[in-house]
This record gives structure tokens, C-alpha cells and sequence, in this order.
């Protein structure tokens, strides 16, 4: 049980996403909940707050009449329910509502107490609002994706429930849910926020850290297969450049390979003095995606650190505008509702995604091409040359998704096209940034998943695995039940995908 209430972490926010652990609400919050409600509602009763007794974006100028203001609400919430495309994933829809509850129980939206109570029973109850991909730009929040959310929680619009897309209104009638009341400003603090790009931030961060110790699993085991030198994730190398990163994942491979009876020590092959050929056999240094591991991940693992980070901290933001502050008894108008950072941040993670894409490809070149290996026969078919084909034809999936990978890459947090009249003249694109980072996790999964598969064959042709290291055996072991020896022909189709997924979850 996750006890809402000041902070909410990383870990247990995807275990809420994740469903591994059940949600209730601090009776503190409520309290805090209801204090700021009750601030606004007498504050707003003779002053100018826009949202409230006025009109939205460029037609903030003009007034609203009390006897509208409910009115104003619905009025908003209806209008920008006008996204498009696919809906969204439930567990993407599971963490914006999650991220949007966690923002408004920060008590500076002015809600009344009854958005809390709606919206957490909808999560414990698995009720999903049906929210399309396509919709805001990110910067005054997530509106379109957000307002299908709350129109939800007005009892109106559509949901996910038992794996079928219902009206709203049906389902709230059968299981006995009353929609929130609208009174203040509960349409505007419910879109006005950063929580569908930050909800889906999150997730991507999780998996891109999965990805990362596939890479670097993925990067141990080849330097087993090709019986690589141990020198170039040493303390020593590593040390003499100052990233945290590099040395933490020289100190993963390190940890992984240490009991390895494959790797080499140079001090016994090419430091003994009688090296006397004129052309060496071995290798004096293996390829680059091979033997620079720790400076290719390494800032790969630095920028997923930072991406955590950020992305905790929005979603333990009031990112809303107006801020409520009932402690100090004032109305501050702004934009904590604008997902540039979000935005950075999944482009960044775009970019060292798809450099762990590219990775995997190379290596998975290296172990495909017997001319650049030496020790495998071409595309590690290990049946009949020129009969059989080995992993040759999952080679073109994985090229072509590393490709998709690298258009996808393309920034969005600069490709701000201002709308709303202009009055939104700078914006993020967020959520698009959030949900093509997605995509690049996604096909990452699948271009690692070939790369393992051949990685197995690899490891079965060498007939290695007793002198594997330890974490490598386990690995293979995991595998046995996934990958098949290809010996004869067959589609690969299905054991990419059961690959994936057995990385990925």
C-alpha cells in the first residue's frame, strides 16, 4: 500500500503504474486539500483570477459572470476534449492520472477535495479514460490529453473498463461512482499541467534503464565471445578521465566479467617480450563497439541519471497556473503548467536510446560478419553454408529500426510552433517528445532482442558456456527457454518477440 501524501518517489510511482501496489490518500491531504479550496473560493469572490471569472488563454480579457463561472468549467473541459489518433496505452493513461493526482494533491490548484477522492478511486478501480496520442502542444500543460481525462471525471466521455471502451456515464452508474463537483476551477487545474508527459516520462525512464543493463549484458558476453582484453574497463584506464558514468559502467563490466575464464589479461599475451611476428595474430585492440563500452554508455548512464531526476521533481511539482498558496493567502499567476523540461529531457533520452540502438546493431554486425570476427561462420549460421541462413534475415529488421531510431531523434523541444492566437508563442511539445521516446525504447527492445538471439547461437556454436562468467551463464541459462538453436530454417518473427518481451518485463 502506497500512502499518498508529501512525496512521491520514482519506485513507487512505477509500482503504482505497475499495479504491484494499491493507492490511498493521506487524511492529511485531504485536509490541505479542502483549506486551499475554501482560500479560493473566498479570495476569488472580489478579485480579477483568471479561470475563474475569466476567460481562458487569449480570452483571458474577458469577464465571466458568477452565475457562469460552473458553466465556464464545463465549457472548457468539452472543447478541448478534441484529440486524435490511437488512444493511448492504459498504463500510459494509468500514469498521467496518477502524475495529475500527485501534482493536485501539492493544495496549490484550489480543487475541491471531491477531484481527489474521484480520481483515486478511478485508479484503484482500473477505470482508464480513453485519451487519443495525438492532442497538446505541452506548454500551457497537456490540455487536450488532460481535458479527456477530466471529461471522465465529469461523468462524461468514454473509459476503459475490463478491456472495453464504455461510456462513461454506464459505467459510473454501475459501480456506483458519483462525478466530481465542479464549483471553482476544476477544469482548469485538472488540464492545465505537465502530467501526461511527465506520466509517460517516467515509464520511459524505467525501461531505459532496463535497456541500459541489457547493453550492458549484451556488451559482457561479446567480449567473452571474441575473448576480448580485460584492460579497457580497468580501474586504471577508466579512472584517468573524470565522468561518473564511465567509471560506474566500467565497474558493471568489471563486477559482470570478473570469474569469466574468456577474457584476457595483456600481460600475458602481448606483455611477454616474445611477440617477435611482424604481423600479430591476435588482435593488439578489439572494435570500438566492443572495447569502449564504458565511454560509449557511460554518458548514456549519466543522462538517464538526470533524467530520473528531473522527472521526479515535475511530477512532485504544482505544475498549474494560477498557483493557490492558502499559507501566504495569495494567487500567483504564471506558467507551471509548460513541460520544457520534460521535453529536454525526453530528447535527451532519445538520442542515448537510439545510441544504445545503434550499439547493439554494430555488435550485432560484428558477430554476423565472419570476416571481421574471425571465429563465427557468416550470419552465425550454424547449419548448412548456402542452404541455411542463421540470423541473416533478423539483420535487416534490426538496421531498419536502428534507422527509424535515428530519424526519431529529431529534437522536438526546438521545434516550438507557436498557436492559441499566439498567445502560446513558445511551446514544448512535451508529450510528443514523451511518446516518441517511447517508440525509440520500444524499438530498441526489439533491435537488442536480435542481437541476443544471435549472441545465443553464438555462444552455442563456440560451445562456451562453461567458461562464461557466472551473470553470463545465467543469462544463457534464462534464454534456453526463449531462443531456439537455429539450425534449420524458420521464422524469427516469434522468437524476437518473445525475446523482447522476456527483456523487457
Amino acid at each position: 500500500m502506497i500512502v499518498l501524501n508529501k512525496f512521491l518517489n520514482t519506485k513507487d510511482f512505477i509500482s503504482l503504474v505497475e499495479k504491484t501496489k494499491s493507492l490511498t490518500i493521506h487524511e492529511n491531504l485531504l485536509e490541505s486539500i479542502d483549506k486551499n479550496y475554501t482560500f479560493l473560493k473566498s479570495f476569488s469572490a472580489d478579485k480579477v483570477i483568471y479561470g475563474v471569472n475569466t476567460g481562458f488563454g487569449p480570452m483571458a480579457q474577458y469577464r465571466v459572470s458568477d452565475e457562469d463561472r460552473i458553466q465556464l468549467q464545463y465549457n472548457l473541459i468539452r472543447s478541448h476534449a478534441s484529440g486524435a489518433g490511437k488512444p493511448m496505452p492504459d498504463d500510459f493513461v494509468r500514469a498521467t492520472m496518477i502524475a495529475r493526482l500527485n501534482s493536485l494533491s501539492k493544495a496549490k490548484s484550489g480543487v475541491h477535495p471531491s477531484v481527489i477522492e474521484v480520481l483515486t478511486t478511478l485508479i484503484n478501480k482500473e477505470i482508464y479514460p480513453v485519451i487519443l496520442e495525438h492532442g497538446g502542444v505541452g506548454a500551457s500543460g497537456d490540455l487536450v490529453q488532460l481535458a479527456h481525462l477530466a471529461l471522465v471525471l465529469i461523468g462524461e466521455g468514454e473509459v476503459i473498463f475490463k478491456n472495453k471502451r464504455q461510456a462513461t456515464a454506464e459505467v459510473f452508474k454501475k459501480e456506483g461512482i458519483e462525478p466530481i463537483q465542479v464549483t471553482l476551477r476544476e477544469g482548469l487545474a485538472l488540464m492545465n499541467g505537465t502530467s501526461a508527459m511527465t506520466g509517460i516520462g517516467l515509464i520511459n525512464y524505467h525501461n531505459a534503464t532496463k535497456l541500459l543493463q541489457w547493453s550492458m549484458n549484451c556488451s559482457a558476453l561479446i567480449n567473452e565471445i571474441v575473448e576480448a582484453y580485460d584492460d579497457h574497463f580497468s580501474v586504471e584506464l577508466n579512472s584517468a578521465k573524470l565522468h561518473v558514468g564511465q567509471s560506474t559502467i566500467a565497474e558493471e563490466m568489471r563486477n559482470h566479467l570478473k570469474d569469466s575464464q574468456l577474457t584476457k589479461k595483456r600481460e600475458q599475451h602481448l606483455y611477454t617480450g616474445e611477440n617477435n611476428e611482424v604481423i600479430f595474430k591476435e588482435k593488439v585492440q578489439e572494435y570500438y563497439s566492443i572495447r569502449c563500452i564504458p565511454q560509449i554508455l557511460g554518458p548514456v548512464y549519466d543522462t538517464i541519471e538526470n533524467v530520473g531526476k528531473v522527472l521526479e521533481g515535475e511530477l512532485n511539482s504544482a505544475n498549474d497556473n494560477p498557483i493557490i498558496d492558502s499559507d501566504v493567502e495569495q494567487v500567483f499567476h504564471g506558467g507551471n503548467f509548460h513541460g520544457d523540461y520534460v521535453s529536454l529531457e525526453m530528447d535527451k533520452l532519445k538520442l542515448v536510446v537510439t545510441r544504445m540502438t545503434m550499439l547493439a546493431d554494430r555488435q550485432l554486425n560484428y558477430l554476423l560478419n565472419a570476416k571481421i570476427n574471425e571465429i563465427l561462420p557468416p550470419f552465425v549460421n550454424r547449419g548448412v553454408l548456402g542452404l541455411n541462413y542463421g540470423v541473416q534475415g533478423a539483420q535487416f529488421t534490426s538496421t531498419s529500426t536502428t534507422a527509424e531510431n535515428q530519424a526519431l531523434s529529431t529534437s522536438m523541444y526546438i521545434h516550438s510552433i507557436p498557436c492559441n492566437n499566439d498567445n502560446q508563442d513558445i511551446v514544448s511539445m512535451g508529450t510528443n517528445a514523451a511518446q516518441m521516446a517511447s517508440r525509440t525504447i520500444e524499438n530498441a527492445f526489439q533491435v537488442m532482442s536480435v542481437e541476443l538471439v544471435a549472441i545465443y547461437q553464438a555462444v552455442k556454436y563456440l560451445g562456451i558456456f562453461d567458461r562464461l562468467s557466472s551473470k553470463s551463464q545465467k543469462i544463457i541459462t534464462n534464454l534456453e527457454g526463449i531462443i531456439p538453436d537455429i539450425i534449420e530454417d524458420k521464422p524469427l518473427y516469434p522468437v524476437i518477440e518473445k525475446t523482447k518481451n522476456f527483456i523487457k518485463n
